[in-house]
């Protein structure tokens, strides 16, 4: 269990920010879009926090975890605009570029799968490739939670379909250790990550 301390004040030194991705509403619960949500709701369970707090379209934790000053947050706006939410939280914040990080679902990684990548583009992902376009930079922190793809369905009705039993099981181990990930994004640095991680 980790040490949670006193609220902050966003006049304090910078926080980092964890964003997962996903659009808000039951009806899209659980699908294979929303695994960003999935691995916030991870964080939250583990770290014993809740989501309490609402601004600028996003719901988010504002406190500390493990004596690291941190944001927790899932963007309101829907996947393609969450850029406007992020950019913000980063400039009522103060925060540093590099101390961000944006959990998505990556159709070009297998299910069960996740990778970390310092940078690159948004592979299609429209959340990301919309904070992209707002922080006008690649150089975001990412881990991409592999949903694979399926020739049978169109991408938008695939992302928006559920996990059946199988893929279920093998995503609840991706986005475990997602959410391990993203902790200790909170005190290591993002190489160490990446060379931990990505072995997996």
């Amino acid at each position: 269990m980790l040490n949670l301390l006193a609220k902050l004040s966003p006049n304090m030194s910078s926080f980092k920010l964890i964003v997962g991705l996903g659009n808000p509403g039951k009806e899209y619960q659980e699908t294979k879009h929303n695994v960003g949500f999935m691995c916030i709701d991870k964080i939250c369970q583990e770290s014993n926090i809740t989501l309490d707090k609402s601004k600028f379209n996003g719901l988010y934790y504002q406190g500390l975890l493990n004596g690291t000053k941190v944001i927790i947050l899932k963007p309101q706006t829907y996947m393609n605009l969450s850029g406007e939410c992020v950019v913000k939280f980063i400039k009522y914040y103060n925060i540093d570029i590099e101390d961000i990080l944006v959990i998505f679902d990556d159709m070009d990684t297998p299910i069960g799968k996740f990778r970390l990548r310092q940078k690159g583009s948004s592979g299609g992902q429209k959340g990301m490739n919309n904070i992209i376009d707002h922080l006008k930079t690649k150089n975001i922190c990412r881990i991409k939670i592999g949903i694979g793809k399926n020739k049978l369905y169109e991408t938008r009705d695939y992302v928006l379909s559920k996990f059946n039993k199988d893929e279920a099981d093998e995503i609840n181990l991706a986005i475990n250790s997602s959410a391990e990930a993203a902790l200790d994004f909170l005190k290591d640095d993002f190489i160490t990550l990446m060379n931990k991680y990505n072995r997996k």
